[in-house]
């Protein structure tokens, strides 16, 4: 089965693939015009945007035309305070023209390693406006991962904040080390507010290269690997979003998400083209995220999954806030989850936005609320521009109500791995890496990842259909399955869980549950109780560490 666009009926696309990029950008359009990312604006300001985009691309060129439009708008508030657009575009094109006369040069590595914060924005921005290789660090990463990124990143430079340093004993790169998140008193260095505060804030040369973008996968199941994307000269990382999400212009946005990740990433860039207000904190707590959804009036809220169901756990404290102003919810990087949607949109209204997509194929589809209230087990319909087909093993497409694996593709394409290797690719579409099916709405619902699935009495069982079932019980606050072996079934699940607090359940009582509402064998053969699920700071959990246990 395949679905494209906003459609509820497989469409076949017009022929022509200059066509239909040509009438998606048409839509792009649209939808951006809607959003207000543009408008009416005077030739003088027409010219300078033109400007910025030619000498420094989709990527380089983003701070500078939110500043172009709205110099006085406040850009970023973090925990130094708050910088508005006019300030963000200097502070870039002052550090920009740092690095180049230090020698940095086009397609040189720059590394970012830092928590949210203007810093990641500046070295970010900075970084494309060189022609440099950016390359986004997951800040949960370990000594040796940190040293086999760099090194099979081939990095030059590294931006990063001192909690960092102690796992860059004895590293030496070409243009070496930048402090950017400075607490402690002791370092030495440089650091990225003292490259700013001695050089020129004019508008760097233009690069004789584009910038290129390594988004870093989360590394749960092996080692991460780059997924390097050229940024392409289409509105379609603006307007596949912008077809499923009300996003506006001079929105206010709590990202929770990392922005090393492909979801606060991406996320951030949309929101600077809006000329939105970015409210950032270095680490999540959910009663301070709380306290900033209610305090800045937040209409936009960027986050994960565990993190929602880590602020909905408050329970009384979220109704006691004022969050009338909040319009979206936005989640992606790992399982939503029936139950924790059901609860969302119960306590907050109809808000809350699911968007299915990965480092390699980015976005897929999103569901909204409308979605969600309907089935919210789904990750809802497809993107403008994207195109999703349901596969069997031979590649033939399957019918709606038929389970299997799910491929993906459109504009933002994936270039494979940086180290070597691709995903597996069908007629121009990507692996997902996913199993699922659509529904005869056209609502896309994933049953499970293609390596995480067992045969278990000669039948195939998801991990996921039991997690979402037990995430469902009164007295579970997270669940995690994983399969072993077993002599009578060939191989079982084991089931790990975190119970809320207060509760407490029993082994029987949780294999009793899964047998009332599924089959035999999809009870589990044990369940481990945990104080917490090992996660990625992005919150996917990490079962290679509960298989390991």
């Amino acid at each position: 089965m395949r679905f494209t666009t906003d459609s509820s009926r497989p469409r076949r696309p017009p022929d022509g693939i200059g066509v239909r990029q040509l009438v998606n950008e048409a839509f792009y359009l649209g939808y951006c015009l809607r959003g207000g990312m543009f408008g009416v604006e005077p030739p003088a300001r027409i010219a300078a945007i033109g400007r910025a985009l030619a000498d420094y691309g989709m990527l380089g060129a983003g701070v500078a035309v939110a500043a172009t439009r709205h110099p006085a708008r406040t850009a970023v508030i973090d925990e130094l305070g708050s910088l508005t657009y006019g300030e963000l575009d200097a502070r870039v094109n002052a550090l920009a023209n740092a690095w180049r006369a230090a020698g940095l040069l086009p397609r040189d590595g720059v590394a970012i390693m830092t928590r949210n914060h203007r810093g990641f924005l500046e070295a970010l921005f900075a970084g494309a406006r060189c022609g440099a290789r950016v390359v986004l660090m997951n800040t949960g990463f370990s000594a040796p991962q940190v040293r086999e990124v760099l090194a099979s990143e081939r990095v030059d430079l590294l931006v990063h904040d001192d909690e960092f340093t102690p796992l860059l004993g004895g590293l030496e790169l070409r243009h070496g080390r930048l402090r950017a998140w400075e607490e402690d008193p002791s370092a030495s260095g440089p650091t990225v507010a003292g490259l700013i505060s001695g050089a020129s804030d004019a508008p760097p040369p233009k690069p004789v290269q584009t910038p290129r973008l390594v988004i870093l996968t989360s590394g749960t199941t092996g080692s991460p690997r780059g997924a390097g994307r050229e940024v392409p000269l289409s509105l379609a990382p603006v307007g596949g979003p912008l077809s499923r999400v009300p996003f506006r212009s001079g929105d206010t946005t709590l990202i929770s998400a990392p922005l090393f990740h492909a979801l606060g990433f991406t996320q951030g860039l949309l929101q600077i083209g809006l000329g939105a207000t970015l409210v950032l904190q270095r680490r999540y707590e959910p009663a301070a995220a709380l306290s900033a959804l209610a305090a800045r009036r937040v209409t936009t809220w960027i986050t994960v999954p565990v993190m929602l169901q880590r602020l909905m756990a408050l329970g009384a404290e979220v109704e006691a806030h004022d969050l009338a102003a909040l319009r979206i919810v936005y989640v992606s990087g790992s399982q939503l989850g029936p139950a924790l949607a059901q609860v969302t949109l119960d306590r907050l209204g109809p808000v809350l936005y699911n968007l299915y997509g990965s480092t390699e194929i980015a976005y897929a589809s999103i569901a909204t609320p409308e979605d969600l209230a309907a089935a919210p087990a789904c990750v809802g319909r497809p993107v403008r521009g994207a195109r999703i087909e349901i596969l069997d093993a031979d590649g033939t497409e399957l019918p709606a109500g038929q389970v299997g694996r799910i491929f993906v593709g459109h504009m933002i394409r994936f270039e494979g791995y940086t180290g070597g290797g691709d995903k597996e690719r069908v007629r121009g579409l990507v692996a997902s890496g996913d199993v699922g099916h659509f529904d005869a709405a056209g609502r896309l619902f994933i049953d499970g990842r293609d390596d995480e699935m067992i045969v278990s009495g000669g039948e195939n069982v998801f991990p996921r259909e039991v997690e979402d079932l037990l995430h469902g019980h009164p007295a579970v606050l997270e669940a995690a399955a994983v399969g072993v072996d077993d002599a009578h079934y060939g191989q079982r699940l084991s089931v790990f869980l975190v119970c809320r607090p207060g509760v407490q359940i029993s082994e029987e009582d949780v294999k009793r549950y899964v047998r009332e509402n599924l089959a035999r064998y999809k009870v589990p053969r044990s369940v481990t109780f945990l104080a917490e699920l090992p996660r990625n700071p992005t919150g996917k959990v990490l079962k290679r560490e509960l298989v390991a246990r």
